[in-house]
């Protein structure tokens, strides 16, 4: 029987994750298809009743619905618990799972470039779904954390979960500060850069051994990343993320390893090809 998986957010057209995990799937001949949906914010219970209702096997879930999704979920991973957020869902005989791989998945796609993570500093620039699960997997790796966010409650609040579980974690104003001159990690976790519009503030005096993330992967070079470069910095976008926090997305739907050298060449197919739209 054929499985059905999907990915759901507003915008989706520029969602990668189709052609990713499709192609994981020709390269082993497992029988199955993912799609991608658009779930407008007011629609969200419709749309996980009628994935459920439909039997999608488990799907995954992006902007702006990470958060939201968790009411309608019937049990959490650790993961997502600890995250406050949920980016994977697997249907387990009509009941819902809800998991969180975005941090874990982002761990993997920068512990090689850092080489050990206990004890450096990392800056996150952003405190909603995404930032929350990355923010979480730093802090487990024994990362030493501080927390931007436009809505400094927001950034005090994911500080506040973190220290419950023994993270070492602050939070600061949304703008230039000394914590540029000391850090080896700096994450950009906001959508700030996916029209292409400039970052809100400048990050020069940065620490130049720093390595500078956007988890954007559309456009492959935000105008944050390029300031970021023009300062010396090392830089990464974010494709290598989205294809780990899929393969263990894949491995928890699947209970296999998924093929990872045919989903990253299937992802960078999709972006030089052409074949890329946004909403």
């Amino acid at each position: 029987m054929e499985k059905h998986f999907a990915v759901i957010g507003n915008p989706i057209k520029h969602s990668l994750s189709p052609a990713m995990h499709n192609a994981g799937y020709e390269i082993l001949g497992i029988n199955a298809e993912y799609q991608r949906f658009r779930v407008e914010e007011g629609c969200l219970e419709e749309a996980v009743k009628g994935l459920r209702a439909l039997g999608f096997a488990g799907w995954n879930v992006t902007l702006p619905h990470k958060e939201a999704i968790i009411s309608f979920m019937d049990t959490l991973t650790p993961e997502a618990e600890k995250a406050g957020a949920v980016n994977t869902v697997k249907n387990q005989d009509g009941r819902l799972i809800g998991h969180n791989t975005d941090g874990n998945g982002f761990v993997r796609s920068v512990e090689n470039d850092l080489r050990g993570l206990k004890g450096k500093k990392a800056v996150l620039l952003g405190a909603g779904g995404a930032g929350k699960g990355i923010a979480m997997a730093l802090a487990q790796q024994g990362m030493n954390l501080h927390i931007l966010n436009r809505n400094p409650v927001k950034a005090k609040n994911l500080v506040q979960i973190i220290q419950s579980v023994g993270g070492t974690a602050t939070f600061g104003e949304f703008e230039p500060g000394d914590w540029l001159e000391n850090l080896d990690l700096l994450v950009q976790t906001t959508s700030v850069g996916l029209n292409k519009e400039p970052f809100p503030f400048s990050i020069e005096g940065i620490n130049k051994e720093a390595l500078v993330v956007d988890i954007i992967f559309n456009p492959l070079e935000t105008s944050f990343l390029r300031e970021a470069k023009k300062l010396g910095c090392r830089t990464q976008n974010g494709l290598e993320m989205l294809l780990y926090q899929g393969a263990l997305a894949w491995e928890f739907w699947l209970g296999e390893q998924p093929p990872l050298d045919a989903m990253r060449q299937a992802l960078k197919n999709q972006l030089f090809q052409g074949m890329f739209y946004k909403e």
